[in-house]
């Protein structure tokens, strides 16, 4: 192994160190705890270090959403596994998605409600992140009528099931509805009969 394959891999070592350190601790404490002087005392380095690896707190949050959507993108994709028809792997990526967001608040405030350094929806998007709306897409594609905007059926879809998420999370609508209000609107948006 050459030196500079021996540093590449400790660079790239750190960085997934100081990720999980950031996440383990926004899990923990919240995101208002994660500071790279903190996150230079979880991990033992330096904070030059630190900004050697990322410019700042926004630069690790995206790093940790883009890892964040993943995890999303592999729940997703093992909900539907077992599903055959339509409506069951809308109604699974429906369940998937809001209970991703409740078992692991931090992480998908990092991904889908702070201010991070990322493309959404355009090209440039880094790949986990358009993988993560593939997989909802997937779902949502038999349930599209012909001429209709599918990614922009898939934004609005998404947009129900992050509210569905936020609203809950933040105590503005009551826990105990959670199954209703997620039945109600994949029955809404995905009707029985997909031409309907």
């Amino acid at each position: 192994m050459s030196i500079q394959t021996r540093r590449e891999r400790e660079r790239a070592e750190r960085e997934r160190l100081i990720v999980t350190a950031a996440r383990d601790l926004a899990e923990a404490e919240g995101w208002d705890a994660v500071t790279t002087r903190r996150l230079a005392a979880e991990i033992e380095y330096s904070q030059p270090v630190l900004y050697s690896h990322f410019k700042g707190k926004r630069a690790i949050m995206a790093a940790v959403a883009v890892r964040g959507c993943e995890e999303l993108t592999a729940d997703l994709r093992a909900s539907t596994a077992s599903e055959a028809g339509a409506d069951g792997r809308i109604a699974a990526v429906g369940r998937a998605y809001t209970d991703f967001g409740r078992r692991r608040p931090a992480l998908y405030d990092a991904m889908f409600t702070y201010l991070v350094d990322l493309p959404f929806a355009t090209p440039e998007a880094p790949a986990p992140l358009q993988e993560a709306f593939g997989e909802l897409l997937r779902a949502v594609e038999p349930f599209a009528r012909e001429g209709e905007d599918l990614a922009l059926l898939t934004e609005t879809f998404w947009a129900g099931l992050h509210g569905l998420v936020t609203l809950m999370r933040s105590g503005r609508l009551p826990e105990q509805a959670h199954d209703r209000r997620l039945a109600l609107l994949i029955e809404r948006f995905a009707p029985q009969d997909p031409t309907a």
